[in-house]
């Protein structure tokens, strides 16, 4: 079972890659992500790799790192979604992105992804919405301030804020994080105004 695999770019295609180990060319699928990591590496690189092995073919599939393999294996525990949807899904959207879509529930955002219609995200999110946190290692939240499930959002002022930013065009995702940074930072109890206020200022270029 290959695992790992360390050598030199040689082709990069549009959904996969080569590397050259040794003189023996691997052709791996990769992520838009992943790819684009290797674009911008010159010299010897190294991914991490899921063999698939079936009696047609083998596989191999690449990650620069450990929380995108992870991804990968998790969404492909759901009914309907194979290893061609996953590297979409992981081309279409950041972790932070997939993340957000899964605590939020937003169907819309996860439906960015090419193969991904409204009935296949909602079986994502249900299937994985309550047991991806616990999978998903190195999230970028801090844990001491920024880490608000959704079943924390329980207040009416939280949930008024979301519903406001999402009225303003912001997708669900997007405001649910910035209403967890917004409130996490927050002192007391703010009102829908100071909360939007300042989530506001999350969601702009540099907050």
């Amino acid at each position: 079972m290959i695992a790992k695999l360390t050598g030199v770019v040689d082709q990069i295609y549009e959904d996969s890659v080569i590397i050259d180990v040794s003189g023996v060319g691997y052709l791996i699928f990769c992520s838009n992500f992943t790819r684009n990591f290797l674009k911008s590496h010159d010299g010897v690189v190294s991914l991490l790799v899921e063999m698939h092995v079936r009696e047609d073919h083998i596989h191999l599939f690449g990650f620069c790192n450990e929380e995108e393999k992870i991804w990968f294996n998790m969404l492909r525990t759901v009914q309907g979604v194979g290893a061609k949807v996953c590297l979409g899904i992981l081309s279409a959207l950041s972790s932070d992105e997939l993340s957000a879509a899964l605590r939020s529930e937003d169907k819309v955002c996860i439906t960015r992804a090419p193969g991904v219609g409204a009935k296949l995200a909602t079986r994502i999110i249900t299937e994985l919405k309550d047991k991806f946190e616990i999978l998903i290692i190195g999230s970028t939240l801090n844990p001491a301030t920024d880490s608000v499930s959704s079943k924390e959002l329980e207040n009416d002022v939280q949930r008024d804020s979301i519903s406001a930013l999402v009225n303003l065009g912001y997708t669900k995702s997007d405001a649910f994080r910035a209403i967890q940074l917004a409130s996490a930072k927050s002192v007391g109890n703010p009102s829908v105004e100071i909360l939007i206020k300042e989530a506001l200022q999350e969601l702009m270029p540099n907050g």
